[in-house]
């Protein structure tokens, strides 16, 4: 209870923070600025994204291979006004299933402020919120998957302050449902709160709280994380809590820290990235009952991973990339490992356009 309130306070907080400032330098979902004087000859014009990834794996445990199409997403974002902006994207091989990811509409009523409603990933952790062709790694991290993804149907709000203060903060309510049971009727909704410091360029620090209550026990998620980039180097870590109600579940925490350093190359590549992660998670659930106990069950074993790469880039980072990973795991006695959590090597094409 006292973590909604929190929740709704800092939401009513930061709709109340709006001022009367300048209405020229607004974005578009793609941080370009919106010039209404262009609007009627080329900023109306929608951008057109997209991010294939193609991957091989190898599992020398069971001695099995497999090709797979990881994502095949399409997006479309633009403005119909200096005001409005939009954003819809699909995903048409997300592991061979088709999934509709983005649709949402955003509202910068004043410089700085913006409203956003629709379907969306929740604003929580660092590493959960980067899109595929964002990732340092061929798989994501065991926060950003199992722990602290969340897609759902809400409203946002976003405010950043500045000159002076580098702060930005969204605070979101959510349906709880997930994507695909829209029409159901809410009495608990999901609440999230992010904050990011962005003191100098090249550090970040986060902080996310998150309240979710899929069906019978609301789960509460607490997330800090900070990186650092210097000199070629980029250093993350990041840690999260999830607490559940009424003591449904023992508590789970999970960490992701990670090193990647960037060799610029003359020819053929831009450049070579050499990536060293560590992250772990406890017995994790999803906060669903299980339908023969009626008790949370373990979705997600206790484990461990270590995970070497490298990175070949064609161009600037992000766009054209090769990513060669190998994944060592490490579970307790008694863990269960699901069939794409074991020991493997990962090379995988990702191309972003």
């Amino acid at each position: 209870m006292i973590i909604r309130k929190t929740l709704l306070l800092l939401a009513w907080g930061l709709t109340l923070s709006i001022q009367a400032t300048s209405q020229n330098s607004r974005t578009n979902e793609d941080g370009r600025r919106l010039d209404k004087s262009e609007m009627e000859t080329t900023d109306y014009m929608p951008e057109i994204h997209g991010t294939i990834r193609g991957k091989f794996e190898y599992q020398p445990q069971i001695s099995a291979s497999r090709f797979e199409v990881r994502n095949a997403r399409f997006s479309l974002t633009g403005n119909v006004h200096p005001m409005v902006a939009y954003k819809a994207e699909i995903d048409l091989s997300d592991e061979g299933s088709i999934k509709m990811l983005d649709a949402y509409t955003r509202i910068f009523p004043v410089e700085d402020l913006n409203f956003t409603i629709g379907q969306m990933r929740v604003p929580f952790t660092i590493d959960a919120h980067r899109s595929p062709h964002q990732q340092y790694f061929a798989n994501r991290s065991f926060i950003a998957k199992q722990v602290g993804n969340v897609r759902d149907v809400g409203a946002t709000a976003g405010y950043t302050f500045r000159p002076g203060f580098p702060l930005t903060l969204e605070a979101g309510v959510f349906n709880g449902s997930g994507l695909t049971n829209q029409k159901e009727w809410q009495e608990d909704f999901n609440y999230t709160v992010k904050g990011q410091f962005l003191f100098t360029k090249g550090a970040n620090l986060t902080l996310g709280l998150q309240s979710i209550k899929p069906e019978e026990v609301r789960a509460n998620m607490y997330n800090v994380g900070a990186y650092y980039e210097f000199c070629g180097f980029h250093i993350e870590g990041e840690y999260l809590y999830k607490h559940y109600e009424k003591d449904a579940f023992k508590n789970v925490h999970a960490v992701n820290s990670f090193i990647n350093y960037d060799l610029k190359f003359p020819k053929v590549f831009h450049k070579m990235s050499f990536l060293l992660r560590y992250d772990m998670m406890t017995d994790h659930s999803d906060a669903t009952n299980d339908s023969e106990t009626g008790r949370l069950k373990i979705n997600d074993y206790q484990r461990q991973r270590l995970t070497g790469g490298l990175t070949f880039s064609f161009s600037k980072a992000f766009v054209a990339d090769i990513r060669v990973n190998y994944e060592k795991y490490f579970y307790k006695s008694g863990g269960i490992p699901k069939e794409s959590e074991r020991d493997k090597l990962v090379i995988e094409f990702m191309t972003r356009f």
